[in-house]
């Protein structure tokens, strides 16, 4: 990582992007990218594709998703308390003392998600709170001031927390699932550009929108595209925190390298590629098995147009949908690295399938 990238990172995983509102954050992406590629899409609903050696026969993905989780304004009191809706798998556990940035035409509005005090609670009764519980006051008298202050039903809202760094190992902070990813499939267009790598196919690097409330931008882009190949980029769980199962969900962690995932989604060919490559490059890798979908993006480009061969590499982070999500350092390197070290090892005319 060199210092343009790094300060890339950190504008890029600070700035908002919640599903549907994405723009922001998909117009820093493609200000970045734009160097490194030849041409760009964007789609209507907001997915960003930068395009490197265009109109090839074949054609290869990679991809990661723009959006995190939110929420939507609900319902406005007569006291001028905003009551609210998710947007994605927003958490209603963490919310309350959060703070909170309101986004308006006229710019953002600082919040905070309150909560009575412990001292009068019913201990006897206390619960997790639900969704229709939590509530941001704005510091308003009443609703009027709301409506002043350009908030309405329908405003998003997300938590207002910044990228940092823990013990010199981890990134830590808030949408990392999956901007972080957006910033790998960034740095791999990079590296090929500056490395002076002539790909014998089309690459589109996609980063698209609205995967946290469905695979939507995934499920538009890829019947666009028509890709022969994709490879897709998203988190997974770190399981070595206390209160996960290791026998349910696995045993994966953080700075263990990428997690290549085996399931009925991802096309066996693919994957066993990608090992290949993991291990002639010294890569470690972790390995990861889903039962039924991945429930990622991979899904929607595997099971698009008629079939499209696609694998996932995850990176394990930690406190998922959380303010303090957390990733090591070392880990992004190396999902970098795995995906690039794949394009260089793809010669453009791989047939995948299982039976000729």
């Amino acid at each position: 990582m060199n210092e343009k990238s790094s300060k890339f990172l950190y504008e890029y995983l600070n700035n908002a992007s919640p599903t549907g509102f994405e723009v922001s954050g998909q117009q820093l992406w493609l200000d970045y990218i734009r160097p490194y590629i030849d041409e760009q899409i964007v789609d209507v609903y907001g997915t960003a594709v930068g395009v490197i050696n265009p109109n090839q026969p074949y054609k290869v993905v990679i991809e990661a998703h723009a959006d995190e989780i939110a929420w939507f304004v609900n319902y406005i009191d007569d006291n001028g308390y905003l009551f609210l809706r998710r947007n994605g798998g927003s958490d209603a556990l963490i919310a309350p003392s959060m703070r909170a940035n309101i986004h308006t035409k006229n710019g953002v509005v600082k919040g905070v998600f309150g909560w009575p005090a412990i001292h009068v609670r019913d201990a006897a009764k206390d619960k997790a709170p639900a969704v229709t519980d939590i509530f941001i006051d704005c510091g308003a008298a009443n609703k009027k001031e709301i409506e002043d202050m350009g908030i309405h039903v329908g405003t998003v809202v997300t938590f207002e927390d910044g990228l940092t760094e823990l013990n010199g190992r981890y990134y830590v902070g808030r949408a990392l699932d999956n901007r972080m990813g957006g910033f790998m499939i960034a740095e791999v267009a990079r590296l090929l550009k500056e490395n002076n790598i002539h790909l014998p196919y089309t690459l589109y690097v996609v980063n698209a929108v609205q995967e946290e409330i469905g695979l939507r931008g995934a499920e538009m882009i890829v019947r666009r595209l028509k890709p022969d190949v994709a490879i897709v980029t998203d988190v997974t769980h770190d399981t070595q925190s206390p209160m996960y199962n290791k026998k349910e969900q696995g045993d994966l962690k953080c700075g263990g390298g990428p997690v290549i995932c085996y399931g009925p989604a991802v096309q066996n060919n693919v994957r066993d590629f990608i090992i290949e490559v993991a291990e002639k490059n010294e890569i470690a890798f972790q390995r990861q098995a889903v039962s039924r979908s991945t429930g990622t993006d991979t899904d929607s480009f595997a099971y698009a147009t008629e079939g499209v061969a696609s694998s996932l590499i995850s990176l394990p982070l930690k406190y998922m949908h959380t303010t303090v999500e957390t990733v090591a350092k070392e880990d992004v390197q190396q999902v970098i690295k795995l995906i690039y070290e794949s394009l260089l090892n793809l010669k453009g005319n791989e047939d995948f399938r299982y039976i000729k």
